[in-house]
């Protein structure tokens, strides 16, 4: 008897997991799901990596080596020496969000980054970072970024520069949602039409775009804090 009540229940639950009720607000738990998979991810392969290097380094450590070297020089050359202070958190953004990217190539996966939530709250934190970093930096004299290099000017350029700083967070949000869930509707599209002929071709090109994705939100994030550690001319 207890087995046929619990029956329902555990096939009603495994239903429902798509969504879940935060505060009387349905959120959907499969992006969420899947963006602890990926975090999952790079701290194994990160592990990995870690326990076999090596002098001759093998297949992945090469592989490895050769993406953090390059986004280092990357943002040592933007920045300058003191880049490589923030390197670490560059390159961590940037790996997160292509493996999230990659998710939405997998079938049966979906890509976090197609959520805006999953966006929204990674480009707040960059929001949040880069000016305390300015802050920090500058203490109050980081006002100066926000008011142009001409006082008499002050009162026009600096609401126009709160605007302008406040829509950051927005555009990273935005700009990463529409590429990935665009690209992911493409490809749904193009499967139900043919399957194999039209899908397999385009997976190589939508590989492409997610990796330039997550470099751009990269770069849009390196741009931020130079900006901020900058001296306000």
């Amino acid at each position: 008897m207890a087995g046929s009540l619990s029956e329902p229940i555990l096939l009603s639950t495994i239903a429902n997991m798509d969504h879940v009720s935060i505060a009387g607000q349905t959120v959907e738990f499969k992006h969420v799901f899947y963006t602890w998979i990926a975090m999952g991810l790079l701290f194994i392969l990160g592990l990995i990596v870690r326990r076999k290097l090596t002098l001759v380094p093998g297949r992945l450590q090469n592989i490895m080596e050769t993406i953090i070297d390059g986004l280092e020089q990357f943002t040592v050359n933007n920045i300058g020496e003191q880049g490589r202070r923030f390197f670490p958190l560059l390159c961590g953004i940037f790996l997160f969000i292509l493996v999230q990217n990659l998710f939405g190539l997998i079938p049966g996966f979906d890509a976090p980054t197609a959520n805006v939530n999953t966006n929204a709250a990674m480009a707040l934190f960059v929001f949040l970072y880069y000016n305390y970093v300015g802050v920090r930096r500058w203490k109050f004299r980081y006002i100066g970024h926000f008011t142009g290099p001409i006082p008499a000017l002050s009162p026009l350029m600096l609401p126009l520069e709160l605007i302008s700083h406040a829509a950051r967070p927005v555009s990273l949000t935005l700009r990463l949602f529409g590429n990935i869930r665009g690209e992911e509707l493409v490809l749904l599209i193009f499967f139900l039409l043919a399957p194999l002929v039209s899908t397999f071709p385009i997976y190589f090109l939508f590989l492409l775009a997610k990796v330039l994705q997550a470099f751009i939100f990269y770069m849009l994030t390196m741009i931020y804090l130079q900006g901020a550690i900058e001296h306000a001319h």
